[in-house]
């Protein structure tokens, strides 16, 4: 998978990479959450800020970009607003699984199983399973 990884053309790297970023910040994330979203350093994130098209897509980053963009792409079907399709990821939520806590205080962790479950979970409450 690595091969497919470097062999994506610079604007794929630069849409992926550009519209995780873009999200990001629409979230009100933090330098920190960002690094820990992206499972990245402060100078590569500095980097990919800049230069988007320069992000080497190893398949940890592209399954972690995936996961936000699946994330963001839930909210946008569950909110019509933007105010709740950006601000939803800060907000308490006393779904069992969120237990009170908002969504980034989960995803913040950067562990990969916090992107896959938050998305699942989210996913679920699309579905009107409510998991």
């Amino acid at each position: 998978m690595t091969a497919l990884a470097l062999s994506l053309p610079g604007n794929a790297a630069q849409a992926a990479v550009g519209s995780a970023l873009n999200i990001m910040d629409k979230w009100s994330c933090s330098e920190k959450e960002k690094m820990a979203l992206l499972g990245i350093g402060r100078s590569t994130l500095h980097k990919y800020q800049a230069a988007p098209a320069s992000a080497r897509l190893s398949p940890d980053l592209l399954e972690r970009i995936s996961y936000l963009l699946n994330i963001h792409a839930v909210l946008r079907i569950l909110f019509e607003n933007p105010e709740n399709v950006y601000g939803f990821v800060r907000l308490p939520n006393n779904n069992p699984f969120f237990n009170g806590r908002a969504p980034m205080e989960i995803l913040s962790t950067g562990l990969m199983s916090a992107l896959y479950e938050v998305h699942r979970h989210l996913d679920a409450i699309r579905d009107g399973q409510f998991a």
